[in-house]
């Protein structure tokens, strides 16, 4: 299948994009057009769940930060969907219950893409660098195929890491110590 990097609409707000129906793969508003992101692959989806639950597992229990997959962030004039977004504990956007909202307005602390197979790097880089410019304190952006991550910090020079290259984290998640070649490991089902 092909993904299109054409945007379907033009010239839409943000509110007349946000009341139109979901769709699946999860669509992006961008500068007033609509992008739909392809469809994710194997690698892809073990990355992210695996990532998720190592996030987790340091995260929650010790209620530092958590970790939302495929959750539609808006805010700045910009509706965006990364493949992992991390709130610390005190930024989690809650309701009047306590609970998650729905809605999220505010920017992730730390926004992670995991490349799929035909989508747009450019656009990929563009989403974490306006994250980056909007408050965020990280991004990742995992490259399955080249098997690095390229990390970005605000005001800071992009890193690519490799191999045994511990990968940098949240403060609050220092415990999490992960290099590359772990993460892509996740990728292998030994007999």
């Amino acid at each position: 299948m092909t993904i299109s990097d054409r945007p379907k609409t033009e010239n839409l707000s943000l509110d007349e994009f946000l009341a139109l129906p979901e769709t699946t793969p999860a669509s992006e508003y961008i500068d007033g057009k609509i992008y739909q992101k392809p469809m994710p692959k194997g690698k892809h989806s073990r990355i992210q769940k695996c990532l998720i639950d190592a996030i987790s597992e340091i995260g929650e229990e010790q209620r530092l930060a958590c970790a939302f997959p495929e959750l539609r962030c808006s805010f700045s004039e910009r509706s965006i969907v990364a493949d992992i977004v991390v709130f610390e504990w005190a930024n989690i956007p809650l309701d009047e219950e306590g609970e998650i909202r729905n809605d999220v307005n505010i920017q992730p602390d730390w926004t992670i893409e995991i490349l799929s197979p035909g989508q747009n790097t450019t656009r990929v880089i563009n989403n974490i660098l306006f994250c980056l410019k909007k408050g965020t304190k990280l991004g990742w952006l995992v490259d399955p195929k080249e098997r690095l991550v390229l990390v970005f910090k605000p005001d800071q020079q992009l890193e690519s890491f490799e191999g045994e290259q511990v990968l940098p984290v949240l403060e609050v998640l220092a415990d999490l110590q992960l290099s590359v070649n772990t993460l892509f490991s996740w990728l292998s089902f030994p007999s």
